[in-house]
């Protein structure tokens, strides 16, 4: 990437942390054509959406379920997942409250992850909770609360989540040095392709079929190398994302494989918020082709 090309990069992240700053204030079509446009290089088009990012982005403005409210709910999504494929495949949850102040650290386990049900990517794990900066965290999870994560990318599911804070059983692979994170795409409960990558540090997608066949699919991240070896519950991985998927134009569904044990992560309706980039724009049209709209037979605009 050449002088201008980052610097032309760089004015243009600057715009959209403008953007994403008084994003409350803008009609989402308006935000999302102006964010999109900063981050994926063109503007999307509402009326006649093609591809991946842009039919993504239309299903946040017109396929408002009520039921995708209780799916982006860390807390209530667990029973949700477990009256459809059972509890076996949930994570235990070994409490949820409505303040910091108000959980019993007495009664936890020395381990475990402790996060809000209305947020992404903001978990803190415990491995030794003698060793917890409650003065921080305190801080931390109020000033969560406090934040509406709809606002950031218009991302409807989380609009309404009623916020709350849960700690759940840590999970640890001992085989790896890393968790490793299994999320299918699926179309219209069809799975169709799954990444893997590993949890913390570096960014890995390694795109592969629902052969286990790797997938040159551009992301805009690097595979890992070597690549992942196929895990012993894939096949099982994939019916359950069939039933989890079921109805639903386009969704992700994510697992975890601990010692041969299947947990589900969470579902993702937007993948990287449909503000990520493919290596091409022919890639981000291939995609949008498997995203069928039409199934929708209502949609209602709601800015």
């Amino acid at each position: 990437m050449n002088f201008f090309a980052k610097l032309t990069k760089k004015v243009r992240l600057v715009i959209a942390a403008c953007l994403i700053r008084m994003g409350r204030f803008i009609p989402s079509k308006l935000y999302l054509k102006c964010l999109t446009r900063q981050l994926i290089n063109y503007s999307i088009n509402t009326k006649h959406p093609k591809t991946f990012n842009e039919k993504l982005n239309w299903l946040k403005l017109y396929d408002h379920n009520p039921r995708y409210t209780i799916m982006a709910d860390k807390y209530k999504v667990k029973e949700y997942v477990a009256s459809l494929i059972g509890d076996e495949y949930v994570l235990p949850c070994y409490g949820v409250w409505d303040r910091y102040e108000d959980i019993d650290f007495s009664k936890l386990p020395e381990q475990f992850v402790l996060k809000a049900n209305h947020d992404s990517s903001g978990a803190t794990i415990c491995k030794d909770k003698s060793l917890l900066d409650h003065n921080a965290l305190r801080k931390r999870f109020n000033k969560l609360l406090k934040r509406n994560y709809y606002y950031g990318a218009r991302e409807w599911p989380y609009k309404n989540i009623e916020r709350k804070i849960l700690a759940e059983q840590l999970l640890e692979d001992k085989s790896s040095d890393r968790l490793r994170d299994y999320k299918f795409w699926c179309f219209n409960g069809v799975p169709t392709y799954m990444y893997c990558t590993v949890k913390g540090g570096v960014v890995f997608e390694n795109f592969y079929d629902m052969d286990f066949n790797p997938v040159n699919i551009n992301h805009g991240f690097s595979r890992h190398v070597p690549e992942f070896s196929k895990p012993t519950q894939f096949e099982k991985m994939k019916e359950l994302a069939t039933i989890l998927s079921k109805g639903i134009p386009f969704i992700r569904v994510d697992f975890y494989e601990v010692e041969d044990r299947l947990y589900f992560g969470e579902f993702t309706f937007y993948d990287w918020g449909g503000m990520r980039a493919f290596g091409d724009y022919a890639q981000d049209l291939e995609l949008g082709k498997l995203i069928d709209l039409d199934m929708l037979t209502s949609a209602k605009t709601d800015n």
